[in-house]
């Protein structure tokens, strides 16, 4: 009697695990969001895409940008507008925002971005004028190696968000399609390479991109991030 044979499923390949988008911030308008003008959190893509609305913007893209306290307040570090709305986290603590390093995503006034090590960044505030900014952890890919503590076969799984820098200077923004380890994200990054990446959040994690036909607009969130065109 012949046996009957289940076969597996073939490895996605990595572009199929993941929702990237790039941005290009001399051509195009990326924001932080955190409160309305009542100053009332966000708190989810759906509701961030009916403000801008009423303001007469269109949200092209966006996701979450970084975790959050109780009352969906930004975890460490947070400016918007030039504005210093929370301090920079110097702390040590648990969980993944304390896996050190962590790090800072940041714009600035000429339309650069960087991601650099939480330890890096009032230093370079000093030498440079911070227009956006949001502090997470752990640090994706460092210096264009992999965070030390990251395993290849961890069974650490979540869907998981993330944010880093391309070699051109564009900013790249990914969403797991799928649960993934630290290491498999941080990989993807690098393979893009990104020579730093901060990872943002995970399990909660959401992002809007219609151009992809991807529409997620729930959740409860702190930090957002997100391309606008009037």
């Amino acid at each position: 009697m012949w046996a009957l044979l289940r076969w597996a499923d073939p490895p996605q390949p990595p572009a199929a695990r993941f929702l990237s988008y790039q941005i290009d911030l001399r051509q195009q308008n990326l924001q932080l969001y955190w409160l309305d003008e009542h100053r009332r959190p966000l708190r989810s893509l759906g509701r961030l895409r009916h403000w801008l609305a009423g303001r007469g913007d269109t949200l092209q893209f966006a996701m979450n940008g970084g975790m959050f306290r109780p009352g969906n307040a930004p975890l460490g570090l947070y400016i918007e507008n030039q504005r210093l709305i929370t301090p920079l986290d110097t702390l040590a603590g648990a969980g993944n925002f304390y896996l050190k390093p962590n790090g800072v995503f940041y714009t600035t006034l000429d339309n650069q971005a960087g991601v650099c090590r939480t330890a890096d960044f009032e230093r370079l505030r000093l030498q440079r004028s911070v227009r956006y900014a949001t502090q997470s952890g752990p640090m994706l890919v460092v210096d264009g190696r992999l965070h030390p503590a990251f395993r290849p076969g961890s069974a650490n799984r979540q869907i998981r968000n993330g944010v880093g820098v391309l070699p051109d200077g564009r900013v790249l923004c990914v969403l797991s399609r799928e649960p993934v380890n630290f290491y498999e994200f941080a990989q993807y990054f690098r393979r893009q390479g990104c020579r730093n990446a901060l990872y943002l959040d995970g399990f909660v994690s959401r992002a809007y991109l219609p151009a992809q036909n991807w529409r997620q607009t729930d959740g409860d969130l702190g930090v957002l991030i997100g391309v606008t065109k009037r």
